[in-house]
């Protein structure tokens, strides 16, 4: 009795420590991103990067001809677009469809009987996004390259993307006790850590405050950032390297974080990325709250919004970097803004 409860104690051992413990069994591949001994190295999963593979595989394109009547002239009400050949535009319609509705159909943004109706808010809301994508096709070049985006990006065949976030419900104990400010509450918004997590609306919208929380004196007297505000700031850095499936050392240099004379190259386009957000959210996703029904809006009566995960799903570029916009060349406006400095704000 004695030697089968110690056998029970040791195997209840092992089985909470497999249970509980934050490993992956081996093997496990590492890429030196720098000096040795530093820590600048990539760590990667060769079983999750393969299903991650087949979840970013990229669909077929429908190319069309810009030969023939224009689809302003040929359809009723098209207010984006018009100026595609009848054949682009109805292959992107149907591109469209199975991107964001395949079980809706078309029916989903139209209705049937007069497509030229506009009574459907889905209608309006596409509208919109489609504007969006060629605004970060040609403005924001900078983080999406010549790679571009298109509505399959984010969607992958899903009328709401995946990964999407709402501004969270203040939860306090009768005023007495605060606001737990979403610690210890563990999410995979925030890699399952205890940080606040859904620290988005302090960093993914316009107005929202920059990122300087770690000192840059030996003695941080100069330094007047809040520990509530470093935990939100390190909330979306886990969210960031989570997203992309990336290490810190990805955009940082583990001799020092906050210098960006010492981060690689990935940090800046990082940072493009980061005003893109806040660009998206603020201008083309937050600024049509009015159009969606209240089943769409979140516990504050806020719209869905992007985040890092919205399109990059696990991989350091969306689709693994494959683009699409050789089949959909319109969705890049031909005049683009001028590009933003990387030193005109640190946010």
């Amino acid at each position: 009795m004695k030697n089968l409860r110690h056998k029970l104690t040791v195997v209840l051992g092992i089985l909470s420590v497999l249970m509980l413990t934050a490993c992956e069994r081996p093997p496990i591949d590492s890429k030196q991103m720098g000096f040795r001994g530093t820590g600048m190295a990539q760590i990667n999963n060769p079983r999750t990067d393969a299903q991650l593979a087949k979840l970013n595989e990229m669909p077929a394109g429908i190319p069309a001809s810009a030969d023939g009547p224009k689809a302003g002239a040929v359809y009723k009400n098209v207010k984006v677009l018009n100026n595609l050949s009848a054949a682009q535009f109805s292959a992107f319609m149907v591109s469209m469809t199975a991107w964001v509705s395949p079980k809706e159909g078309c029916a989903y943004c139209h209705n049937v009987q007069n497509f030229a109706d506009d009574s459907l808010y889905t209608k309006t809301v596409a509208r919109k996004m489609i504007l969006m994508n060629q605004e970060i096709n040609g403005t924001w070049s900078n983080h999406v390259k010549t790679t571009g985006v298109t509505c399959y990006t984010c969607h992958r065949g899903n009328n709401i993307p995946q990964n999407v976030w709402f501004n969270p419900e203040e939860k306090r104990g009768g005023n007495m006790l605060g606001n737990a400010n979403g610690q210890n509450d563990p999410s995979s918004n925030v890699g399952y850590s205890s940080l606040p997590n859904q620290p988005f609306g302090t960093y993914f919208v316009a107005n929202s405050g920059p990122a300087r929380v770690i000192g840059d004196t030996a003695l941080p007297t100069g330094n007047k950032a809040s520990i509530q505000a470093t935990e939100s700031v390190y909330g979306v850095m886990t969210h960031m390297s989570t997203s992309l499936n990336v290490n810190c050392t990805y955009c940082h240099n583990s001799n020092n974080f906050g210098s960006w004379e010492q981060s690689t190259p990935q940090r800046v386009q990082a940072w493009h990325g980061i005003q893109m957000l806040k660009d998206v959210n603020t201008n083309f996703i937050s600024s049509i709250t009015d159009v969606f029904p209240a089943n769409r809006l979140g516990p504050t009566g806020d719209v869905a919004k992007a985040n890092c995960a919205t399109c990059h799903q696990g991989v350091n570029k969306p689709l693994l970097g494959k683009s699409m916009l050789q089949d959909y060349p319109y969705l890049v406006p031909a005049k683009t803004k001028p590009n933003d400095s990387i030193h005109s704000a640190k946010n």
